[in-house]
């Protein structure tokens, strides 16, 4: 084994621990609710998972755009790197207010717009208006993530992460079934985790082994976009999820109702824990292959999206070989009512929905690996096109020909579109001079 295996090994594997961890938010959640709360609470917590997506992709579109800025510009010895961390908290702050007044003021809208109505409304209201209170600790820990990788400190964030997700699954239990808190006690057992988190990271600020440090300085507008411009992948990654489970829901509801909703809510938390894979192995690479763009050894950087593409292969085939085979109990495992009509309608969804494991993971990774090396305009068309661009118009046509069916296979067929394109981008020819570049 090589150096650059042995270190993309190393931040690889560390990565996508700490985020298998961090997606169990939504996956504890998700079996404590149905657990707890049954098909509507199910139903209601899969409404208000965008909103989650929104918050969360905000937190990585700053935290890795600033982090992989900084380490470029530092390889680079520019003296504007240490600006960036300060910068990023400055973003972090206008869409805390952003986030703040929505969930004071506009949490019931919200609600009733993502489609909850009846029994489902109340239960996701006190979720969406809960979670955005809390949301400045989620934005302040997915950046401390981010900067402590670049740091030389994968080992740091990765038990921030773990611990934190980990606390998420304790509270869970603790606060819906002795507690009987319901939906509340749901929601603010994942709004603790990101608070654990950051005291498990504070340590690594505390003895101060930290290059990145708050400056005085005003915001930097021009800094400010470039953060934002490299950092567009990550945040349309994650808000993915979320616009197709909006648009899923809107179909699924119109098809088969709150237990069509149910169903692909298992499919869709589910398949967030398997992008997490993908966003950890991305993230893994990122600041190694930064470095090396940094440093104009594009050989090494090539090496580290080539080992990203194989171990998302891998991944991939391992999932849907599990999904396949255990369809059956793992849809048995969230359907605490043993509801006949979710069980069939989640078997068939899961085995059809995650055929897009294949071409994700691909999307996912080569999306990463342009924004990492300072490429933003084709990471960001990749991830424009499988956020939106395809699969809403690919949802529309094929549940209109093939009913639900066609509706779990639209995503497959979306990823798979948007492969081809990213096999036609090719990074050498793409790539800027290095003084245009962040």
């Amino acid at each position: 084994m090589n150096n650059q295996t042995r270190s993309f090994a190393k931040y690889a594997s560390l990565s996508v621990i700490g985020m298998i961890g961090l997606s169990c938010y939504i996956l504890a959640d998700t079996f404590f609710v149905a657990q707890g709360l049954g098909t509507n609470g199910l139903a209601a917590l899969n409404l208000a998972i965008p909103v989650y997506s929104v918050i969360n992709g905000t937190g990585m579109m700053t935290g890795m755009g600033a982090a992989t800025c900084y380490s470029i510009m530092r390889s680079r010895g520019d003296e504007k790197a240490d600006k960036v961390f300060t910068n990023a908290l400055f973003i972090a702050a206008f869409f805390t207010l952003i986030f703040e007044i929505c969930g004071i003021f506009f949490s019931g809208s919200i609600s009733r717009l993502l489609g909850a109505e009846g029994d489902t409304y109340e239960m996701c209201r006190v979720y969406l208006r809960t979670l955005l209170i809390f949301s400045p600790f989620f934005l302040l820990n997915n950046i401390s993530i981010c900067f402590l990788r670049n740091d030389n400190a994968p080992h740091r964030s990765m038990a921030g992460m773990l611990v934190g997700s980990f606390s998420n699954i304790v509270l869970d239990y603790i606060f819906i079934f002795p507690f009987k808190m319901g939906m509340f006690g749901a929601v603010l057992a994942t709004c603790f985790a990101p608070i654990i988190s950051l005291g498990v990271m504070s340590g690594f600020y505390l003895k101060k082994r930290n290059t990145f440090y708050l400056t005085k300085t005003a915001p930097d507008m021009k800094l400010i976009s470039r953060i934002a411009a490299t950092g567009v992948p990550a945040l349309v990654t994650e808000l993915s999820s979320g616009i197709v489970i909006i648009v899923f829901n809107m179909i699924i509801m119109s098809l088969a109702g709150n237990v069509g909703v149910a169903a692909y809510g298992i499919a869709a938390n589910i398949f967030i824990v398997v992008v997490s894979i993908y966003n950890g192995i991305a993230q893994g690479m990122q600041p190694l292959a930064s470095k090396s763009s940094g440093e104009g050894d594009s050989a090494a950087s090539h090496s580290y999206l080539r080992l990203a593409l194989i171990s998302g292969a891998i991944v991939s085939v391992m999932v849907y070989i599990c999904i396949f085979f255990f369809a059956d109990p793992i849809a048995g495992i969230f359907n605490s009512e043993k509801d006949p009509a979710l069980q069939e309608i989640a078997i068939q969804g899961l085995r059809l929905y995650f055929i897009g494991c294949f071409f994700a993971g691909f999307n996912v990774i080569k999306a990463a690996y342009l924004s990492a090396v300072g490429i933003s305009a084709p990471a960001n068309l990749i991830s424009i096109l499988r956020g939106f661009a395809v699969i809403i118009p690919a949802a529309l046509a094929m549940s209109a020909l093939w009913g639900v069916d066609g509706l779990w296979l639209s995503f497959a067929a979306s990823e798979f579109i948007v492969s081809i394109v990213s096999l036609c981008i090719n990074p050498d020819r793409t790539r800027k001079a290095p003084s245009e570049r962040p």
